[in-house]
């Protein structure tokens, strides 16, 4: 079989390729999936500690997938003050977290001051702290409210302290699904271009792809693609992160979930196809950290961190809301056959555990 003959001698595979994956069975694509990331990493697990925090709701967009912004499916609006951001910063940072990943919704009720100012505070307070911060959907809604281009909104950031950014509001690239979710959102092509834009004044990002709705499996490779043509051009992403959608107090009507076959395949798929982007992260606060674990024997090497507090994902129903403890967090990698190893955010190993 000319699919297999490719995944034995490690060739670059195609769309179609991509496609004709999800008809093998799970074994064999966990087999290769599994060899390159031990390739790569042999029974390393990173992860980072970390805390996230999501300073408002008050969006000016509606997604039909989400439930974290103040609408009538959330009817609990909420904007934070820089004291209050500053405070749990202080507040995580004497139980040792090296980042904080902050991601809002789009806001139009607050200066743009509002967003810049609290990552100038966090660096002037917390040096030694990594901002990952604002979404490429967070950066096209600012960029436009308040009459800049991408490149001068980035440079403010980078003024600002960010260090590196996230990889949401991805979600699935192909235009007529996109036009379904999120319209009015950030379109795939402007997510790319931030990216790209971030990528070239030297700093790092992620990527995220939201599945399990409405998009076909086509789709999936599509997006996996679309980012793998953009690695080879920019060599910026340190990370692959495929979520899976959340389906409570949304407007998205979705019937069959996604199983845990299929998010495993997706974690494989993504290992084989992204042979540019060295990091593939099970994201445990959209499974369970027991699936994330699973998902190391099918090509994961990452399992995010501690995350403290989350809003996003537990408000459409994941359990993620208060994080996990660090020493837990440990016990269960080591338990499921792995070595933990602390990373910064980039990357870098701080400690084997």
């Amino acid at each position: 079989m000319e699919l297999l003959e490719k995944l034995e001698s490690n060739g670059r595979l195609g769309f179609e390729d991509g496609v004709k994956l999800y008809d093998l069975d799970i074994y064999t694509l966990g087999k290769y999936a599994d060899r390159r990331r031990k390739e790569l990493y042999g029974k390393k697990s990173f992860f980072n500690i970390n805390r996230h925090i999501n300073p408002t709701n008050i969006c000016k967009d509606i997604c039909k997938f989400c439930a974290f912004s103040a609408n009538r499916k959330n009817p609990n609006p909420y904007t934070m003050s820089h004291d209050e951001i500053l405070s749990i910063v202080e507040d995580a940072s004497k139980r040792g977290i090296k980042e904080v990943h902050i991601v809002s919704a789009h806001n139009d009720k607050v200066p743009l001051e509002w967003y810049m100012g609290i990552f100038k505070k966090i660096k002037r307070n917390f040096p030694h702290i990594h901002i990952k911060a604002l979404t490429a959907a967070e950066v096209n809604f600012l960029a436009k409210e308040h009459g800049m281009g991408y490149q001068e909104l980035i440079d403010l950031m980078v003024q600002s302290g960010v260090d590196s950014m996230p990889g949401g509001g991805a979600e699935i690239f192909d235009e007529e699904v996109r036009d379904f979710i999120c319209k009015g959102k950030v379109s795939s092509q402007e997510w790319l271009q931030i990216h790209r834009l971030w990528h070239k004044s030297g700093r790092k990002s992620n990527a995220t792809m939201l599945f399990g709705h409405i998009e076909s499996r086509a789709h999936r490779i599509d997006h996996m693609l679309r980012l793998r043509n953009l690695q080879d051009e920019t060599g910026g992403f340190n990370c692959f992160i495929p979520l899976i959608y959340q389906r409570q107090n949304n407007y998205l009507k979705v019937e069959d979930f996604v199983t845990g076959q299929e998010y495993l395949k997706t974690i494989a798929i993504a290992r084989i196809l992204l042979d540019n982007i060295p990091h593939i992260k099970a994201y445990w606060a959209t499974t369970t950290l027991n699936l994330a674990l699973v998902a190391q024997e099918f090509g994961a090497d990452d399992l995010d961190g501690t995350i403290e507090h989350e809003s996003i994902q537990s408000a459409a129903g994941a359990g993620s809301r208060n994080g996990v403890a660090l020493d837990e967090f440990v016990a269960l990698i080591k338990d499921s056959g792995f070595t933990p190893v602390e990373r910064d955010s980039l990357y870098n190993e701080l400690k084997v555990w």
